[in-house]
Formats: C-alpha cells, sequence, structure tokens
C-alpha cells in the first residue's frame, strides 16, 4: 500500500509539472515567421488562435484550440481526479478510464497541428521560420502527460489490498 501512494503522489506531481509546462507552452513563444526579410511575426499557440478567430478562421480556430487547448486541460482533470479519488470497482471510474481509452487516439493531434503548420510555413518560398522554446515545452509537456496516462492507466487496473 506504501509503494501505491508514493506512486501517486510521483504521478500527482508530475501532473502538476505537466500542467506547469502545458500553459507556459502555450503562452511562451513558439516561432518567429520572416517573411521578405523585412517583416517578422512571433507567435505563441495562444496568440494563433487568437489570430485565427480574428481572421475569420473558425473552423481552424475550434480544431486547433480544441486539440491544443481544451482537450489536453480535460486529460490533466481526469487524470487529477483519478489520482485523487480512485475507488475500486467504481462505474464511474470505470467510464472515466474508458473515456481516457478513447481519447488517447487523439493525444498526439496537438502536436500534429503544430507540425503541420511548421511544414506549412516552411514550403513558402518567401518566408522562412526559426523555432523557439514554446514549441520544446509544448511538446514536452504532452509527452510527459502521455507518459502519466500509461501510468495512471497501470495504477488503476492493479488490485488494490
Amino acid at each position: 500500500m506504501a509503494l501505491l501512494k508514493y506512486n501517486t503522489y510521483t504521478l500527482t506531481g508530475l501532473l502538476i509539472l505537466a500542467t506547469g509546462l502545458l500553459i507556459a507552452g502555450l503562452v511562451m513563444p513558439m516561432m518567429t515567421i520572416t517573411k521578405l526579410v523585412f517583416f517578422t511575426n512571433s507567435f505563441s499557440v495562444l496568440m494563433g488562435v487568437n489570430e485565427l478567430l480574428e481572421n475569420g478562421h473558425y473552423l481552424l480556430f475550434i480544431l486547433v484550440t480544441g486539440f491544443s487547448i481544451v482537450l489536453p486541460v480535460v486529460k490533466i482533470g481526469l487524470l487529477f481526479w483519478l489520482l485523487n479519488f480512485r475507488h475500486p470497482d467504481s462505474e464511474k471510474m470505470n467510464k472515466v478510464l474508458h473515456l481516457m481509452h478513447e481519447y488517447g487516439r487523439w493525444a498526439m493531434l496537438d502536436v500534429l497541428v503544430v507540425a503541420v503548420l511548421l511544414v506549412t510555413v516552411k514550403l513558402g518560398a518567401i518566408a522562412s521560420i526559426e523555432v523557439h522554446s514554446g514549441l520544446y515545452v509544448f511538446g514536452i509537456a504532452v509527452l510527459l502527460i502521455m507518459f502519466i496516462t500509461s501510468r495512471v492507466v497501470k495504477l488503476i487496473e492493479t488490485p488494490v489490498n
């Protein structure tokens, strides 16, 4: 039982770290785009989704906001809930665990969105891109959340004595 509590506390600490990294990754500059050598524009995920909304790209705004902001935050909330309110054979816990498995298929879509954006910009002959630390912090947060999710699933599937 002591090992179980240690794992829960360790995973909760890692989840707090991942939450901080995700928030930092969302607000830190991810890239600077230079067009025609004279025009530069640095932006973060939050600035990017705001620009999509302001320019009327509503479908892209919904997709990027949903997969890069909303779903990771929901996943973190579910992980906190699973770690702190674990009740064996609970119907509610089983539903949340099932939801986590279903969401797992979409876990890397937020990174894919950023990667597609990078490739799109790099293909432009008149634009260059410089990647900043926000992209790496965001990527580390996503990978850490994926690791924590796999550990929480194993922890929950382990019977409590």
